[in-house]
């Protein structure tokens, strides 16, 4: 028996690829499916079994690509209630891949048909759970996601997520390995640890989530401070659930050199968003009108998920040459299948055109604190928790995600700074600003890690939520 942790870390998501004799079944497979092909084909195996545990709402899956490609079938657990083909397991149900079993446990509480499967190896020990959004490394899932689909409250659903935990899981041997679907950095949790991999009886030593003395104190603490979700997860349900483009139609589609003349007319006839993901640095200095860029080197896909938000939006893209391929495939795996092309040569061939450009005016830590004076104002993009820890005093805290509703009360002839941890978040609200007709602004290079080396002052937390 084999069993192999395929973890993707810019979108915090790990798949998982087990093998027994000459079968092999595959769990919560990404959306692009050559690199599972391949290794089946170097392994000399056939996929048996691709086993989903429930709907994601952060990614699109490879289900149904790979059950194509494969002709395996698609497993879910209890109540799922998918728009294709696929195998609805029962309760307790066993499924074999060679010597090995792996019985479905129904853990509803974060979606409803959410189940965890048990990993019974060629001796019957109990060895593994691969425990999707049910049980994280130090956190559960968020039982808010559910809400609509299921006509129930978050409270209800968390209730739900208490017992599936106590009755389920709990009783499992604490030797048994935990392969949950996401760690830190994910925004399926709160909580999460680093690590990828874990013994189930550590996590009933550490986990607070494992730890509390009743379900009314369960309820509270993992529904305490959770943020919103990103607004794109229900589009990515949906497109599990329902269906969408095979992959191969996808990058083909996207993966096409558009010369200057027809990237103009597109962008203009489509209403495509041009979509820049060369880095922060290199963005500032100069790029396309209108532009946003959403930095390939960061948390790409989750970002983009999250300020772009409609799946359907049509993209132009500048990128890097040689990126191509990955930057549509990085999007794919969020959902963004209508990639319209790229621009043949990048932004150099655009410049070197004569074509108008646009930069953003960025400025190093060393300015800012030359240029900083009391009651400067400075809006900081972090998260409310980077901010709780410390921020440049008299900062006002104005998350990323949240710019749409607070870009609104800009006074666009007042100057200000923006800055985030390290530039990739404040450029990309200094490129949705400048397409906003905002402009001035300083955007803060190497953000409050540079900030801090320098003599600008700084406070615990004293939240500002007034612009």
């Amino acid at each position: 028996m084999k069993v192999e942790q395929i973890y993707t870390g810019c979108l915090a998501q790990g798949a998982y690829y087990i093998v027994s004799e000459n079968e092999a079944a595959i769990i919560d497979p990404l959306r692009e499916t050559k690199p599972y092909i391949d290794r089946l084909e170097k392994d000399n195996v056939k996929l048996k079994y691709i086993f989903e545990t429930h709907f994601h709402a952060d990614f699109v899956s490879g289900h149904l690509d790979l059950s194509q490609k494969t002709g395996a079938p698609i497993v879910y657990g209890p109540t799922a209630e998918p728009d294709f083909e696929a195998v609805i397991a029962e309760d307790n149900q066993i499924f074999e891949i060679g010597k090995v079993k792996i019985k479905v446990l129904h853990t509803p509480g974060h979606t409803l048909e959410s189940s965890t499967y048990l990993l019974i190896d060629e001796d019957g020990k109990e060895t593994a759970i691969f425990s999707g959004d049910t049980l994280f490394l130090g956190d559960v899932g968020r039982p808010d996601l559910a809400q609509q689909a299921a006509h129930m409250t978050q409270q209800e659903l968390a209730g739900l997520l208490y017992e599936s935990l106590q009755n389920k899981i709990m009783p499992l041997p604490d030797e048994i390995t935990v392969y949950p679907a996401h760690g830190a950095g994910s925004a399926c949790g709160k909580n999460m640890q680093k690590e990828t991999v874990d013994t189930l009886g550590n996590q009933k030593k550490t986990n607070y989530a494992l730890n509390q003395p009743n379900k009314e104190s369960f309820v509270k603490e993992v529904l305490d401070g959770l943020a919103a979700p990103p607004k794109y997860f229900g589009m990515n349900v949906a497109m599990n659930k329902g269906g969408y483009t095979n992959f191969d139609e996808v990058l083909a589609k996207g993966n096409t050199a558009v010369s200057i003349e027809d990237f103009e007319n597109l962008a203009e006839q489509s209403g495509a968003l041009i979509l820049d993901t060369r880095g922060a640095d290199e963005f500032s200095k100069g790029y396309i009108p209108n532009s946003i860029n959403i930095g390939l080197k960061g948390d790409f896909a989750p970002w983009v998920g999250t300020m772009i938000v409609d799946v359907a939006q049509p993209i132009l893209l500048v990128a890097d040459a040689g990126t191509e391929e990955e930057v549509i495939t990085r999007l794919s795996r969020v959902g963004f299948d209508h990639v319209i092309g790229f621009l043949k040569g990048g932004f150099e061939s655009w410049k070197t055109a004569g074509k108008e450009t646009d930069k953003v005016n960025r400025i190093s830590a060393e300015d800012f604190a030359a240029q900083y004076k009391p009651h400067s104002k400075v809006i900081d993009v972090r998260k409310e928790s980077e901010y709780a820890a410390e921020h440049v005093n008299e900062a006002f805290q104005k998350p990323l995600a949240n710019i749409n509703e607070w870009i609104g009360d800009l006074d666009a002839n007042e100057h200000f700074f923006v800055h985030c941890a390290g530039g990739y978040r404040s450029m990309i609200a200094a490129s949705i600003l400048n397409s906003r007709g905002i402009r001035n602004f300083s955007e803060v290079e190497g953000g409050f890690k540079k900030i801090k080396e320098t003599a600008v002052p700084t406070s615990d937390f004293m939240c500002q939520t007034k612009i």
